[in-house]
């Protein structure tokens, strides 16, 4: 049924109900601010969600018994809320989130969703980003829907129909834009380090942000790489349009380039609009370890907030303090692993804080999460160098990461792998 405001048709949640809000660049924000007006007339209710922008008005404290969000990966929004105990995180592999909603371990009562209009046939898109979406829709009891005219019709399992939507309101707002990060000589150097390690023929996972972009910047003369990733964003245009991604060398949708979110400037949402050889899929799909290993040479690019010395690497938090989430990092660590001729990356700066802390650390931060295992780990990435940690013992790997972290702190490092491991390095 159309309404003709958010608050009307947000107005069908009843008190106690879970909700779904569809999340990264495709965050129905609109919908949202009006949420938070509406949630101060019910009670109890719970919002599951990604990443989500221009979430602000969620994490008021004034919401407190009204609405709390409990999100499977923390961004700028909801961080603060997060970190104060105003908001809940839940830990999670991306790929199993779609399993909680379809297994009915997570209900969800009312999903609300951003499409784009309905084609001739009354189907809608869910553009750019399909995520876990598409699974707390089929589980939803209820669907409550932004139709916004900026949002880019894309295929894949994007697509849903008119008659499926409970309420919607037909609302234009303006998509999140991420314009690239600006280089500077550390991420350029840490890019092309990546990148020496990337071969003709690889099929890539990589993320957003200045380290992806710097690898991508120094792969023009690669041939034939395919894109299988969780998420892609700006730094792969001039490639695609340079013919380096021919998506040829893979196994599984050989010529597409599989994705399940985009974040980026209005270039690459003009890029992906009706755009047939991109392919938005279930997140259940795109970072199942099964399918991914499928494909040979998967290279799988990501990031890390700290590497301890024996390899264990921490995404998600600083110490006890959540930053981010678990997300899709071991899905492609893994699948990257058991792929024929894969690798995986952990690609980070040497050091933060203004060059007076080192992320190659002797031991994590009291608290800190380890997304990804010493088992899992391969290759480690600063710009001073790439560490194969693959069938390396302890000490062997000490010595490898010391070497790739910044020079003023290797001779510390060395007296604290005796200290705190009993390693001579």
């Amino acid at each position: 049924m159309k309404y003709q405001s958010p608050e009307q048709a947000l107005a069908l949640i009843q008190d106690g109900e879970t909700l779904w809000c569809h999340s990264m660049a495709a965050t129905p924000y609109a919908m949202l601010n009006a949420l938070a007006r509406v949630a101060m007339e019910k009670r109890d209710l719970t919002l599951l969600s990604l990443h989500t922008e221009h979430s602000q008005a969620l994490c008021a404290a004034e919401l407190q018994g009204h609405l709390r969000q409990r999100v499977f990966f923390v961004g700028s929004p909801t961080r603060p809320a997060v970190q104060c105990g105003l908001a809940d995180y839940v830990p999670a592999f991306l790929s199993e989130i779609p399993k909680m909603f379809r297994s009915g371990e997570q209900p969800v009562d009312t999903a609300i969703v951003q499409v784009s209009p309905p084609d001739k046939h009354g189907l809608c898109s869910l553009g750019i980003s399909v995520e876990a979406t598409r699974a707390a829709m089929q589980s939803a009891k209820k669907i409550i829907a932004q139709i916004n005219p900026k949002m880019p019709r894309t295929h894949g399992d994007s697509f849903v129909h008119l008659a499926d939507f409970d309420a919607y309101v037909e609302l234009e707002s303006e998509i999140p834009l991420h314009l690239p990060a600006e280089q500077d000589p550390i991420t350029a150097q840490i890019g092309r380090n990546v990148a020496s390690l990337v071969r003709d023929g690889d099929c890539l996972q990589m993320g957003i942000g200045a380290i992806p972009d710097a690898t991508l910047a120094c792969l023009g003369d690669r041939q034939n790489l395919g894109i299988h990733t969780e998420m892609f964003s700006d730094g792969v245009l001039p490639l695609l349009a340079k013919g380096v991604f021919s998506n040829r060398n893979k196994r599984k949708h050989p010529g597409k380039i599989v994705t399940t979110f985009a974040m980026g400037s209005q270039a690459l949402y003009d890029f992906v609009d009706d755009n047939p050889e991109v392919v938005f899929l279930d997140v259940a799909y795109t970072n199942d370890t099964s399918v991914i290993r499928q494909n040979p040479q998967v290279m799988a690019i990501n990031s890390a907030l700290q590497v301890d010395l024996s390899g264990q690497v921490c995404a998600d938090s600083l110490g006890t303090k959540i930053y981010s989430g678990v997300g899709g990092q071991m899905d492609f660590v893994r699948g990257a692993a058991l792929s024929e001729g894969g690798r995986a990356v952990i690609a980070l700066p040497a050091t933060a804080a203004g060059g007076t802390v080192s992320r190659i650390s002797s031991l994590l931060a009291p608290g800190a999460g380890v997304v990804t295992t010493r088992a899992h780990v391969h290759y480690v990435v600063t710009e001073y160098g790439v560490a194969n940690l693959r069938a390396r013992s302890l000490t062997e790997r000490a010595k490898a990461l010391i070497n790739i972290a910044a020079p003023q702190f290797r001779e510390q490092l060395a007296k604290d792998a005796y200290k705190d491991w009993g390693l001579l390095v």
